[in-house]
């Protein structure tokens, strides 16, 4: 349970940080907010009824009698390493970040460093492992005795991204950004990737980097894997996992569909959601876990993310062959 004494820190006024503070004020967490401009503080302020400051964040934790010792970052994907550090420099020793919590590699190690040296706590927020369509699919994976292979699809839908006013640099990074909230989905209930082999081809003018993803390996679960996933095609997020008596469906991930053995037939599962309809999904389980302070296997370590991102970065760079220049949009 949290703790009513203590006010944490939530880092951002945006829609996101909105969602956490639905949530916190559901949990009777007291907290504070950090905003950027002057304006969408005032109107956090007034919409959650919370002290919420404005402008540089460091600048906003000098004015602080005392730096709390809990934060939770929601900021922009292009500012979350950086807002973190800024966080762990001045004294914060619990932090649950967004993902990816950094939007390269080298930055997501250098965050850890930081982490592991002031022995700050750090946590990535990857809600869909806290879906209640997840925790059924757990339940069956168990039952089943363990997961057979996996595939999954992490197909962007261009169009409607094309039309964000996103930075530059929260698109050129959006595969990490965005897109792992499938690909580490997927390894979570198959394990991690212990081979893997990867094609990326072809570019998109805010994601040049690839724009047809394709791939396949071992996880350290013996468990096979596969993807695929087109960001110039239709297409939409989903993960399957197959055992010995099951297909197990999630597509949309905030629903559970299943496919037993003898049977062609694809049945819906029933599954408590009503937190996941009542907030935005996953936050509360999430929320309510980081708070409690009890080990769970579903809050993401940053040094486990910064490990990811060796996997990550292939996925979007490729090992294999790449047809650089072909169906470039």
């Amino acid at each position: 349970m949290p703790d009513q004494l203590t006010p944490l820190l939530l880092v951002g006024t945006g829609a996101m940080s909105a969602a956490y503070a639905k949530v916190l004020k559901a949990l009777g967490q007291p907290f504070l907010a950090a905003g950027r401009g002057a304006d969408r503080a005032e109107a956090f302020a007034r919409e959650w009824g919370v002290t919420t400051d404005h402008g540089p964040l460091p600048e906003q934790l000098g004015r602080m009698e005392a730096v709390p010792e809990t934060a939770i970052v929601a900021v922009s994907a292009t500012n979350l390493a950086e807002a973190t550090a800024q966080l762990i420099e001045a004294g914060v020793r619990r932090l649950l970040v967004e993902k990816p919590v950094a939007l390269n590699q080298a930055d997501a190690e250098k965050l850890d460093v930081l982490a592991r040296k002031t022995g700050a706590e750090v946590y990535v927020a990857y809600n869909r492992r806290f879906y209640a369509s997840v925790d059924a699919a757990r339940k069956i994976i168990d039952a089943d005795g363990g997961v057979l292979s996996v595939k999954f699809d992490f197909t962007e839908a261009r169009t409607r991204i094309e039309a964000l006013d996103k930075d530059p640099a929260e698109l050129g990074g959006w595969l990490f950004g965005n897109s792992t909230h499938v690909i580490d989905l997927a390894f979570f209930l198959g394990g991690h990737p212990k081979t893997l082999i990867a094609q990326s081809r072809g570019g998109l003018g805010w994601h040049p980097a690839g724009a047809i993803f394709t791939g396949c390996g071992t996880t350290d679960t013996g468990a096979d894997f596969s993807y695929h996933s087109n960001w110039l095609a239709p297409g939409r997020w989903g993960v399957e996992v197959m055992t010995a008596k099951s297909r197990l469906i999630l597509q949309p991930m905030e629903q559970l569909f299943v496919q037993n053995q003898q049977s062609f037939a694809v049945e819906a599962v029933g599954i408590e959601d009503t937190l996941d309809k009542e907030f935005k999904p996953g936050l509360y389980r999430q929320t309510e876990v980081f708070l409690s302070r009890n080990a769970d296997l579903r809050l993401m370590s940053l040094s486990a993310q910064a490990e990811a991102f060796k996997n990550y970065t292939v996925i979007r760079d490729g090992n294999r062959s790449n047809f650089e220049g072909e169906y470039r949009s």
